[in-house]
């Protein structure tokens, strides 16, 4: 029977440590849960918000409607010659499949180490991370539909992945539960190599060849030397989208700012790193009231304690002003605005 609770806190439901209410939680421990749920047509007609690690969103306010937490958990793989297939339930912890991967030598997730948030927000968001994204090892997702009570399965080409985008936060959004997420890895490593730090932390420590662990161990270095620990001091990782612009802005971009920092995101087209430039709008480590910046990444926002989420938002839109009289870049939110 499914526990249906009042007026629950969430600050400990959200990476970001906001305070805010729901006005009902429930937690989804099996598919059969969501059936049962969906069958009484008062929660099928409430607002309703799905949380997997809380790990994405920042919560304005206080939520008038029925907070779903999925934690279906459980993890099965098989091997097909050189392939290997593996699906998890979507409330596991993504580092922990990462690691599941690794350790049994399943190669394509070693650079999504350490993200955080749970395996089914991987395809809504499209994560990445060093040159890979979640579409570069997805297969496919299994998905319930709230308006039939029937389940789907969403292959690649129907999650249309792009950056930081798919289906679900599109034509989609707040329309399907995901509960499961198959992934399709391999026994022959193909590491990436050329983003970000990864080939210099591996000549400093000497390594030449590396293995899937190796690449794993370094990305987490990396990562925790750049990025604060939600469980010391709240976040959601990178709040900005790294801009994606043509090569014309570029150039003329480039012309008065020699240094800014790129990488090539297909025909025509340039990605920026939205970390520099509100690194040079001298944002950086900044604080204001009681959020800020990260001091070791100002692409990271974090609370500094008290901080609601209306300030943090107002503290975002300061940034994205910035930036854009500097650049005339405009800066995306990357995390999930919840009002």
């Amino acid at each position: 029977m499914l526990q249906i609770q009042e007026n629950v806190p969430l600050k400990n439901f959200n990476t970001f440590g906001v305070a805010a209410n729901a006005r009902y939680f429930v937690e989804i421990n099996h598919n059969t849960d969501l059936t049962e749920l969906f069958m009484d047509p008062q929660w099928r007609q409430m607002k309703t918000l799905v949380l997997g690690g809380g790990s994405n969103l920042l919560l304005l306010n206080d939520f008038d409607g029925l907070v779903i937490r999925i934690n279906i958990r459980g993890i099965e793989h098989r091997i097909k010659q050189n392939e290997v297939f593996v699906e998890a339930g979507a409330g596991e912890v993504w580092n922990d499949l990462v690691n599941f991967c690794v350790i049994r030598g399943y190669a394509g997730m070693e650079n999504l180490s350490l993200i955080p948030g749970s395996v089914g927000a991987s395809p809504i968001q499209n994560i990445g991370a060093y040159g890979v994204e979640l579409k570069d090892v997805f297969y496919s997702c299994n998905a319930f539909e709230l308006a039939t009570g029937k389940f789907k399965t969403f292959t690649k080409a129907d999650c249309r992945f792009d950056y930081r985008e798919s289906v679900f936060k599109s034509e989609l959004k707040g329309q399907y539960i995901i509960v499961s997420v198959k992934f399709h890895l391999s026994l022959i490593p193909d590491f990436n190599l050329k983003y970000g730090a990864i080939a210099q932390e591996l000549t400093n420590r000497n390594i030449t060849s590396p293995t899937i662990k190796d690449i794993s161990q370094v990305v987490s270095h990396i990562r925790v030397s750049k990025l604060p620990d939600p469980s010391t001091i709240g976040n959601a990782g990178s709040f900005f989208k790294n801009p994606v612009i043509n090569t014309a802005q570029f150039n003329g971009l480039k012309a008065n700012f020699p240094e800014v920092v790129h990488y090539p995101a297909g025909d025509n087209l340039v990605k920026l790193a939205a970390g520099w430039l509100i690194e040079q709008c001298g944002w950086k480590g900044k604080v204001v009231g009681n959020t800020g910046t990260w001091k070791n990444q100002a692409l990271v926002l974090v609370n500094h304690g008290g901080a609601t989420g209306q300030e943090v938002y107002t503290f975002s839109s300061q940034i994205i002003d910035s930036v854009y009289t500097k650049f005339g870049v405009l800066l995306q939110r990357e995390v999930n605005i919840i009002s």
